[in-house]
């Protein structure tokens, strides 16, 4: 890398716009969306989709509520002209959804992009030509009146193919490719031109797609770009102002939101991000941003797991654990601070009189994607107690005491930190078993038992307890079940235990719910130790768990 990158890279220049208005607005409706997953994320691709993925592609952008879809580049070549003239045939195109092709100007790209459509009931005829300096002296060696009748041209020929099938209800795009880093008065001259060609109207508008083609500025700059453009284009009423965003800087979600607030009315992008390069905007992004706002996106995305495979298989392209709202992680915390905090916050949300939703950590709740609250937080050597907690009572029912969860960290972390690995559920719940002594054989098991009231009101605890593997009777007298228990352990094996808290609760609902106990004690050296029970009966839960906490002594 240079020490002095100014000798060979330029700073974009800023756009004279000073009295913008865009840095005030809010978005407070979801645009039009275009979908060109099967036009510029399929052409990204090392292996392009074949028909059948195709079809699966478009099924599920139609499911996902997707109204206008970009379905390919029918002068590409055979597999792209027979998918999308197939798709018309098939006559499957919902009513309420408009195909889009896109083709560059040139009368026989033009001419077969029309044959691929023909006989379909609606369509949008999408037509680009690069604008901009770097293209106009490199690729093209044009001047600017040059590649303005490029676009003149292509807007002719289009009109006139359209008006050769009065049964289609065709509308146009145009694109000036390039737009980020071209002249905004020459995209604005070409666009005119198009214009006095086309002859939008208000009830027929055109859309002026203007193309971040490769990012080469901050957000700010493409949104004073939209706004100028959007203040200087003539019959406004006429226009749909669309945007195109790339990432090749990583904020071409930025960039499309600012574009919004900038007065742009639709967005075309891909789910989850695909397209050239760094990829197109990512459509997930932008909706579930709008929809954290309180903004309906019109995009249904309650079952983003399905999505995230489907876009994978017909891609060939794993999705990052970390991709905002769909990524394995994102819904997951492992520092024991986040855990604790997303923890205490689903508690109070279950609490809080409104809808609205404050949960730390969680911009978006997880359920509205159909993601379960299992993973969202997930146990390593930084966890802290409340993550295993919450890992427990999601996988089993379990809400631990307090103090009893900081107990349980120290045997986790120890686990943890000996397998040098993340902790899966079923690690948890083998840790707990092992630390409260709830499998395999013990030093202290319960038979069966009865307890009785004596005349003066104390309880007597009879019961058939295995100490040490030998089966033996004890007896005991209390105040209480528990207190019982703990007197016929004093009395007849020698343990000795203070009850310091008890809880107890149903493990799930209905007649057959089983019941957990917990118990923490001191013992006569003051060891704290704790004991947990699982039964059916809530006193007889409460019994396994004094047992266990003489198990710990």
């Amino acid at each position: 890398m240079l020490r002095d990158p100014s000798v060979k890279y330029r700073p974009f220049p800023q756009i004279d716009l000073p009295d913008r208005q865009w840095p005030s607005k809010t978005i407070t409706r979801a645009p039009r969306w275009l979908s060109t997953d099967m036009r510029d994320g399929n052409q990204a691709l090392i292996d392009p989709m074949d028909s059948e993925k195709k079809q699966r592609f478009f099924d599920m952008l139609v499911r996902l509520g997707v109204k206008e879809i970009e379905v390919g580049f029918p002068s590409a070549g055979a597999v792209e002209f027979d998918f999308i003239s197939g798709l018309v045939r098939s006559g499957t195109i919902p009513d309420d959804v408009t195909i889009q092709i896109l083709t560059q100007s040139r009368r026989d790209l033009i001419e077969t992009s029309f044959k691929s459509l023909e006989g379909a009931p609606r369509a949008i005829v999408h037509l680009y030509n690069a604008v901009s300096p770097a293209w106009r002296k490199i690729v093209f060696g044009m001047d600017r009146q040059q590649i303005k009748q490029i676009a003149i041209e292509g807007a002719m020929i289009v009109r006139d193919e359209a008006a050769k099938r009065p049964e289609t209800d065709w509308s146009f795009e145009y694109s000036p490719e390039t737009f980020s880093t071209a002249e905004l008065d020459f995209s604005l001259e070409v666009c005119e031109s198009v214009m006095d060609v086309l002859r939008p109207t208000p009830e027929k508008p055109i859309i002026f797609n203007l193309p971040a083609t490769v990012e080469c500025a901050t957000p700010n700059i493409y949104a004073d770009q939209i706004e100028w453009f959007g203040r200087n284009i003539p019959n406004r009423d006429s226009v749909v102002i669309s945007l195109h965003a790339h990432n090749d800087r990583g904020t071409g979600v930025a960039a499309t939101e600012l574009g919004l607030m900038a007065g742009a009315d639709r967005v075309e992008g891909c789910l989850l991000g695909n397209g050239e390069r760094t990829g197109n905007v990512d459509l997930v992004t932008v909706a579930l941003n709008l929809y954290t706002q309180g903004v309906d996106p019109g995009l249904d995305f309650s079952d983003i797991d399905s999505v995230v495979k489907t876009v994978e298989y017909c891609t060939g392209i794993a999705t990052h654990p970390r991709q905002p709202y769909v990524g394995d992680l994102v819904f997951t915390a492992f520092s024991g601070s986040h855990q604790d905090a997303i923890k205490k916050g689903f508690v109070v949300q279950e609490q809080r009189n409104d809808q609205f939703w404050e949960v730390p950590y969680l911009p978006i709740d997880p359920a509205d994607l159909g993601r379960s609250y299992e993973a969202v937080i997930r146990v390593n050597s930084q966890s802290g107690k409340g993550g295993v907690a919450w890992v427990l009572e999601q996988d089993k029912g379990l809400k631990l005491p307090k103090r009893m969860q900081g107990d349980l960290s120290r045997h986790v972390q120890a686990l943890a930190d000996e397998n040098s690995r993340e902790l899966h559920a079923a690690d948890i719940w083998g840790a707990f078993q092992t630390a409260y002594h709830l499998e395999g054989p013990q030093r202290f098991m319960l038979g069966d038992y009865e307890e009785t009231r004596a005349s003066n009101g104390d309880r007597i605890f009879v019961g058939r307890i295995t100490v040490d593997g030998v089966e033996r009777w004890v007896s005991g007298r209390g105040n209480g079940l528990i207190s019982s228990v703990i007197a016929a352990l004093k009395e007849q094996c020698g343990i000795e235990l203070d009850v310091v808290d008890f809880s107890e609760h149903a493990l799930s609902g209905g007649s057959d719910a089983q019941a957990a106990a917990y118990v923490e004690c001191r013992t006569a050296a003051g060891k704290t130790v704790f004991g947990v029970g699982i039964d059916a009966d809530v006193a007889t839960a409460s019994v396994r768990a004094v047992l266990g906490a003489a198990n710990g002594v």
